[in-house]
């Protein structure tokens, strides 16, 4: 294991690593037990002394977040968060304000302006009037999980029955069960890659293989794994897309190393150059491929509604394994979404958005290239609601992020994506929630600040 490690040049690199290591035992991304890179590893990775990552460690394991074992090495302490002290209200009001965000160029955001609010809260007005006691299927609602399979069979080209599909509270979720259901096993993920499935990786403790990314998007794993999770339609977070030859290599690795691919189909339905490609579970119509699919950008992320559909050979076991559960997602808002659907809202509402983020992307790029000009290489702008900046070597991420943050100016990193060796000199820039009419505003006034450090 490696952990990434950003350093803010504003105090004691061992502090940076100390202060950043502790986070991520206190959030859990680190899983208790697991054991830390040895200090000569983290040493060289961060190309820093070995004292520094000494001191680093010692102060962890003086405040008991890690414990070392001898001749082994150190380990992740298990967190309570009861250790957390309370803060006083002394403590509170020295708090330094949250700055205001005037510009959200945040990613994984959609433009609530534009969403049928009223068709939505007719359909829910009607559904909370309805019979609404009785628990649902574990797998989700019948009803939802019908239209499901009918949007799959016409905008993605494949097929597959309602038995196969499975409604969870998002991505994360139902990446966990498949961990517990397959087990002890080794699993791939791409490098860079989606942060919150490479933590439930670490959480469940699997041995995990970081598949750097290349030109063509996701490699061939060098070791051998029983899944592969990737993100073809829109790599997150680089934004490529993949070509048909990659989807073709990979399948065939899958088939003739008994493995599977999770395929989350990230921003499939935003793409704005060349011709659509078939996704993986189109092309093998579901043999080898694990299919995830979401409603958090086709309709609003605070709805928590996702789906997986399983290849029929897994259905059985799958099935067996949670006989005993329940579903955890809300009746009512499957109802909703599955009448949405039914009534053809939702394939109207993914049209309209689907012009919008385009108009969107196409002001942003112009905005940059006017007002940023070519030394701001853009990258990943065929498809989703994000492009990625790489800077000059002027200007890291982390001053960006922050000289962006005094004026009102929310973007995202894309350091925390990497598992092994951040890089430093890009930014996510997201066009999802932004108004358009402010897009050339807000980038003037980010040149302004960029260009005034350089």
């Amino acid at each position: 294991m490696d952990i990434p490690i950003i350093f803010s040049n504003k105090q004691p690199k061992y502090l940076d690593i100390y202060e950043q290591i502790k986070q991520r035992i206190i959030n859990q991304t680190l899983a208790a037990h697991q054991k830390l890179p040895s200090k000569r590893r983290l040493a060289t990775n961060l190309s820093v002394s070995i004292h520094t990552i000494k001191e680093s460690y010692e102060q962890l394991a003086s405040e008991g977040y890690i414990y070392s074992v001898e001749r082994s090495g150190y380990y992740i302490s298990p967190y309570d968060s009861e250790w957390e002290q309370p803060i006083y209200e002394e403590e509170k009001k020295r708090e330094q304000p949250v700055q205001e965000i005037l510009y959200n160029f945040k990613n994984g955001q959609v433009d609530q302006q534009a969403f049928p609010l009223k068709d939505w809260l007719k359909l829910y007005k009607k559904h909370l009037n309805s019979d609404i006691v009785p628990n649902g299927s574990w797998q989700g609602e019948w009803s939802l999980r019908e239209q499901i399979a009918l949007y799959i069979k016409k905008s993605k080209g494949f097929t597959c029955d309602v038995e196969q599909i499975y409604l969870y509270s998002g991505t994360q979720h139902q990446l966990n069960e498949l961990c517990r259901y397959f087990g002890d096993v080794n699993v791939a993920i791409e490098e860079p890659g989606f942060r919150r499935a490479s933590a439930i990786f670490q959480q469940n403790q699997l041995n995990i293989q970081y598949v750097p990314i290349d030109e063509k998007g996701a490699a061939i794993p060098e070791n051998a794994c029983q899944y592969y999770y990737i993100t073809p339609a829109h790599q997150f977070p680089l934004g490529g897309v993949m070509p048909f030859e990659r989807r073709i290599d990979l399948l065939k690795w899958a088939t003739e190393n008994d493995a599977f691919l999770i395929e989350d189909d990230y921003d499939s339905e935003f793409r704005y150059k060349g011709s659509p490609i078939p996704p993986l579970a189109q092309i093998d119509q579901l043999q080898r491929v694990i299919y995830f699919g979401t409603f958090s950008k086709t309709l609003m992320p605070s709805i928590r509604v996702s789906y997986m559909i399983l290849p029929t050979s897994l259905v059985d076991g799958f099935n067996s394994f949670y006989s005993n559960h329940k579903t955890t997602v809300s009746k009512i808002d499957q109802s909703v979404i599955a009448e949405f659907m039914e009534n053809g809202l939702y394939t109207k509402h993914i049209a309209k958005m689907r012009t919008l983020y385009r108009k969107k992307r196409q002001k942003l790029i112009e905005s940059i290239l006017s007002h940023l000009g070519e030394d701001y290489e853009i990258i990943g702008d065929d498809a989703g609601l994000h492009i990625v900046l790489r800077l000059p070597k002027s200007l890291n991420e982390w001053n960006a992020i922050k000289l962006a943050q005094d004026v009102g100016i929310a973007l995202d990193p894309i350091s925390s994506s990497y598992q092994l060796n951040p890089v430093d000199n890009c930014v996510m820039i997201g066009y999802g929630a932004i108004p358009y009419a402010v897009i050339e505003e807000a980038v003037s006034l980010l040149a302004s600040q960029w260009k005034s450090k350089q």
